[in-house]
Order: C-alpha cells, then structure tokens, then sequence
C-alpha cells in the first residue's frame, strides 16, 4: 500500500518528521533555509506558508512547528515587546484553508496560542533521557499518555551529567548526547538538535493520525 503523504512545515533537520516517517508517512520537509541533514523523504526549500497556501490539498495530512521564539520566555524583549512574529495565528489560517488533518507543534510557553493542545514529555516514552515538554494543536482528536512524575533530576544548564536527563537549548554539548536523550539517530548541528523534538512525539501523534484517516484498521 502506498504510504500516506504529509507535509512537514518549517521542517529544520526533521525531529517531527522523522517520527511521522515511523509512523507509516511518506513525509515532505518545507523550509525556507536549506537542510543538508534533513530525515525525510522529500526536502523542498521555501517559504512555509506558501507552498502550503499552493500544493497543501495534495497531502493527506499536514504538520507545521511555526518558530517558537515568540512564545519562549528566553526570547529576547525590547520596551515595546518581543521581536519575534507570532506565526501559529497564520499557520492555523493556511492549514485550515488547505481542508487537510493538521497539528501544530510548539513549546510550552505557546499554550495561549494554541487551541486545546495536547502535551507530551520526554517522560512519557521509555528510551528518552530528557522532559522536553512540546504542546501539539490537533484538528482531529487526539489520546494523551498520563504524565509521569519527574524523578529524574534535569539540571537547568543545558551540558550533559551521567544519570540525570538532559536539558536541550541553545549550546547544547555534547551534541552526541543531545542527539541520544531525544531517542535521534542521524547527523545534526548544535544548532539543529536544540530545535528539534524527539522523534517518539510525532510517532505517537502520527500513529493515531493514520488511524483518523482510515489508513490502518
């Protein structure tokens, strides 16, 4: 059976789709920079919004991760508020206009902008060795596992310590490590492994995706 297609926006290196391709989609990464290490199947450089806005109803089901920095409390601010524009109003537009399945991932910090989004953390997945907690906006219901507690310390620096879960921001080191608390199994940057989400996340939500479209019994 032909594998259903997604459409991976605002892709980066590929955490979410990686974890969709897991899940049984053949998965389209759309970023507007270009991704030599990305995990999917097919890489398309440009703007998000507008080849979703062209080619989005050609997909079964589409995921977007708009850049969070608006929404993190590390952003930077100036006295008129913070410099980064709030992309999840207008992703929601283009999505819902592209009549397809959707989600939308971001961080914690992003609840207020999302609708009735569902949380998922490291804690949830055995394998993973940080909380990396990420809220996802689903257009189709979706199942939640229960939230374990956290007994596991994670330090706030984000350098790794023997025993204790990761914190994964910014200059994250050793990325190797980085790279194995979030369960990632191919090359990627510093830069590209702070971005990221681990992969088990979207294997959960893809799953349950699949099931809404009636790809699997």
């Amino acid at each position: 059976m032909t594998r259903p297609r997604l459409l991976d926006l605002f892709c980066a290196a590929g955490g979410a789709t990686r974890g969709y391709q897991m899940a049984g989609f053949h998965v389209t990464g759309v970023d507007i920079k270009a991704q030599p290490r990305y995990a999917g199947d097919v890489f398309v450089q440009g703007d998000a919004l507008e080849y979703v806005a062209e080619y989005g109803r050609e997909y079964d089901a589409i995921h977007a991760s708009p850049p969070c920095q608006r929404y993190s409390r590390g952003s930077k601010q100036t006295a008129t508020g913070n410099l980064h524009p709030d992309l999840i109003g207008a992703t929601r537009v283009a999505l819902c206009a592209a009549l397809r399945p959707y989600v939308i991932e971001n961080v914690a910090d992003a609840r207020a902008w999302l609708i009735d989004p569902l949380m998922l953390c490291g804690a949830m997945f055995p394998g993973l060795f940080t909380y990396r907690h990420r809220l996802f906006e689903c257009s189709k219901f979706m199942l939640a596992p229960s939230h374990p507690k956290h007994r596991v310390k994670s330090p706030r620096t984000n350098a790794y310590r023997p025993g204790q879960f990761m914190t994964i921001y910014g200059h994250v080191s050793p990325v190797s490590k980085a790279r194995e608390a979030m369960g990632i199994d191919w090359p990627m940057s510093q830069y590209e492994v702070a971005q990221a989400i681990p992969p088990a996340y979207t294997e959960f939500i893809g799953t349950q995706l699949l099931a809404a479209l009636g790809a699997v019994s």
